[in-house]
């Protein structure tokens, strides 16, 4: 079995591929998202604790959350489901998962470091890989540098650097994300913009209300003229 571990921490993931049987025995019967400790696989992994994150079967069939079986089965998946990517808008189909118990005929397993042990491991504790990419809403780059709201979003954005392939003695620039969710004086205007045009519409539908029911009532004190004065007329000529 091999056991596909990743570090959050620090960016890292390493493969390792166990042919004992007797150190991978501990995952057995455990299911997705449950926390094991790394005593049982290896005297390297004393006084750590993997939470087991996914897997595939030996034909390469994903575990799924959720399916409590230690087999294969067919399910009828649509949009918004794990192991199913929709390529029409309303599609479903039947596909086969591997449900998330964890057994003998599972080949890969995937595993995420919860608590750090004694010993460093090398390739997944010993170096912290910078982040290639940084948050991209407002709200997440205040909370990921601890900005006040008095602080500008804008020059805290991760840049990275980029050479254009394309052109061999290019000069390397600069790209930022689009930060999404920011407040600026721009979209403060458009907004107070927005709602006086709602208020001058609100006013503007007030008028034409009152003009139309003034209309309307002397148009019925007008037709209500015309009936007494027809009425008057019969009871002369009687």
């Amino acid at each position: 079995m091999k056991l596909n571990i990743a570090n959050p921490a620090t960016g890292q993931q390493k493969t390792i591929d166990i042919d004992d049987e007797r150190k991978y025995r501990v995952f057995y019967d455990k299911k997705l998202s449950q926390e094991v400790p790394g005593d049982a696989i290896s005297e390297e992994f004393k006084g750590y604790i993997f939470r087991i994150s996914g897997g595939n079967d030996k034909q390469g069939f994903p575990m799924k959350q959720g399916v409590l079986v230690p087999y294969r089965v067919r399910l009828l998946l649509s949009d918004g489901h794990s192991c199913y990517r929709e390529r029409r808008k309303g599609e479903r189909r039947r596909k086969s998962v591997r449900g998330c118990i964890v057994g003998p005929d599972i080949a890969v397993l995937s595993l995420v470091i919860v608590k750090k042990g004694d010993d460093e491991l090398p390739g997944l504790t010993d170096t912290v890989l910078p982040k290639r990419l940084g948050p991209k809403r407002a709200t997440k780059i205040r909370k990921f540098f601890n900005l006040s709201k008095e602080d500008d979003v804008r020059k805290y954005v991760v840049r990275r650097e980029v050479k254009s392939q394309k052109k061999e003695n290019a000069k390397p620039y600069l790209k930022a994300p689009k930060i999404q969710r920011l407040v600026t004086p721009l979209r403060l205007q458009r907004r107070r913009h927005l709602r006086a045009l709602k208020l001058r519409r609100l006013e503007h539908q007030k008028e034409q209300k009152a003009e139309y029911d003034a209309l309307m009532a002397k148009r019925i004190a007008d037709k209500k003229e015309k009936v007494a004065a027809i009425k008057a007329s019969h009871k002369k000529t009687a």
